[in-house]
């Protein structure tokens, strides 16, 4: 069961001791509607709650908390952001330098600078990517 996660080893655990959601849920003292959420992997149980949730399964502790992880719905990491800036900086650069120059505002020293600083920023993504 190592290649589950903890809602699949709950889900398939239940069912192969032929409970419902709400069976599990008495005997856990809390809602089927969080037994759900388990299986989903939506929600995860409390710490308090494993140890006798392995037992009532049948599966040790160690089995139960070794199951594979399960990224959040929505939550790309920190990686995915950095890679988002590192390739917004170099277009809003690019834009302010053109919108500076249209409107006549742009002398030489400010536009190497923010075009400077949209070079490095796609230096870094290049190299972060190798």
């Amino acid at each position: 069961m190592a290649n589950k996660t903890m809602g699949e080893i709950i889900s398939t655990r239940r069912h192969e001791l032929g409970m419902t959601q709400k069976d599990l849920a008495d005997l856990l003292n809390i809602t089927d509607k969080a037994v759900s959420k388990w299986e989903r992997d939506v929600a995860y149980p409390d710490t308090g709650t494993i140890p006798k949730l392995a037992e009532i399964l049948g599966v040790s502790v160690d089995e139960l908390m070794g199951a594979k992880a399960t990224q959040t719905p929505g939550h790309r990491g920190a990686g995915y952001l950095f890679d988002l800036i590192l390739k917004a900086i170099p277009l809003a650069m690019g834009v302010a330098v053109t919108v500076t120059a249209i409107l006549g505002e742009l002398d030489l020293v400010s536009g190497f600078v923010m075009l400077g600083i949209g070079w490095i920023c796609v230096g870094i993504y290049l190299l972060k990517k190798n």
